[in-house]
């Protein structure tokens, strides 16, 4: 297979990315580089609205994609254009062989901008258009990086995939690279949702999942912590908890800062996390009932914050196990945004060394792999891999391309 040229666009939510990367080695050895990435967020726009707003994201999106392909060419060394970089001169070749663009899962109104721009794109260069999975995307996250070249190395299947983000938590069994398989996911709110929503309750800015996580990593450190014994309101084990509310007695107060472990002992896979919202909401209304105001006091929240993280991360951790003890599974992937929380990182580096049921051995059953930096969140580059290998298993095929919201594996 020749050395290819390919333009990916990622627009699912509210990161606009557009990469170039060169890709050789066909699909016994695909090797990639780096030509070109650039990538702007949203998330100070978003901000005030404590989410994501699709009309917005989609106008943000068509504003930034000519600039961020600007950029991409140039930095390439591909910048020959004359006038609007959508218009390609008829007598010069094109400067990409393969475009590649997420179709879903994601917000349908700018996944719409992202395509449509790719679609003109693919008509004027007269190139190959291919959409993703954005969610195999991430998979393919762990072997990406921003710069510099790569290639996807010799991997050992069966592969779990555990998939974690602010729309998505599911556990993905994948017997080769076109061969998916979903056996777990949320019932309601996914990992990183929960992270936000309690992360308003706690008054904390958007996005939610990083400041909940640098709060629960201070009541980790801190020196002056007051452990006591709580009551789980769930079905998860009695846990350690902490509270550091000056000259109050949290017994006295009636209070727990156990929170549930969702589902942990469930017979499937799936998991659940709007319960463990809603225990963190009657947490925080009973701590105002005793005219505690949680929202200026540092000490409450850090509390608040670890025990959730920690439900949060156990629960993975603890379906994770189970689903590659059943499978047999030779790969962890963890991706996704929440992929980048250090604890749960931790948790699985330390999951991985524990023995299966049955077998007495203190070496790893299997090996885990994690997102480099900047690319546990969304980005093109993931996006030009997974469609890369697409392209190959049937490169003479067409496709009729729309905005899929709630596109499955």
């Amino acid at each position: 297979m020749h050395q290819m040229k390919i333009l990916s666009i990622e627009t699912s939510c509210d990161e606009t990315g557009i990469s170039i990367l060169e890709a050789k080695g066909g699909k016994k050895n695909p090797h990639f580089r780096v030509l070109a990435n650039a990538l702007n967020s949203q998330v100070k726009i978003h901000a005030p609205y404590g989410g994501v707003f699709p009309s917005l994201a989609k106008r943000e999106h068509q504003k930034n994609l000519p600039i961020l392909l600007e950029k991409v060419l140039e930095k390439a060394g591909l910048r020959t254009l004359g006038g609007s970089v959508a218009k390609w001169r008829p007598n010069r070749q094109a400067p990409i062989d393969l475009i590649t663009v997420t179709s879903g899962p994601g917000l349908e109104p700018a996944l719409w901008s992202g395509i449509v721009f790719a679609k003109e794109l693919a008509k004027n260069w007269k190139a190959p258009l291919i959409p993703v999975n954005h969610m195999k995307g991430h998979i393919f996250s762990v072997f990406g990086k921003n710069k510099g070249t790569f290639r996807l190395p010799k991997i050992k299947f069966p592969i779990l995939s555990l998939l974690v983000s602010g729309g998505h938590t599911e556990l993905v069994l994948v017997k080769d690279w076109q061969n998916y398989k979903v056996i777990g996911e949320t019932l309601d709110d996914a990992a990183g949702e929960a992270f936000d929503k309690v992360a308003r309750l706690l008054g904390l800015p958007y996005p939610g999942g990083p400041e909940i996580s640098k709060l629960a990593e201070k009541g980790r450190k801190s020196k002056r912590e007051t452990r006591f014994s709580g009551t789980p309101q769930g079905d998860g084990p009695r846990t350690e908890q902490i509270f550091q509310q000056k000259n109050c007695d949290p017994e006295k107060l009636g209070l727990s800062f156990a929170l549930p472990r969702p589902m942990l002992k469930s017979p499937n896979f799936d998991f659940s996390f709007s319960g463990l919202k809603t225990a963190v909401l009657y947490l925080v209304r009973d701590l105002q009932k005793q005219h505690l105001n949680i929202l200026q006091n540092d000490k409450i929240k850090r509390a608040i914050a670890l025990e959730f993280e920690k439900a949060v991360v156990e629960t993975l951790a603890h379906k994770t196990k189970k689903a590659a003890e059943k499978h047999g599974i030779k790969t962890l992937i963890v991706a996704g945004g929440v992929a980048a929380n250090k604890f749960l990182q931790k948790e699985m580096k330390k999951m991985i060394k524990q023995p299966r049921s049955k077998i007495s051995t203190e070496k790893p059953c299997f090996s885990v792999l994690f997102p480099g930096k900047n690319l546990a969140t969304d980005n093109s580059i993931m996006i030009a891999i997974a469609g890369y290998l697409k392209y190959l298993e049937k490169p003479e095929k067409r496709y009729r391309i729309k905005a899929e919201g709630g596109l499955r594996f």
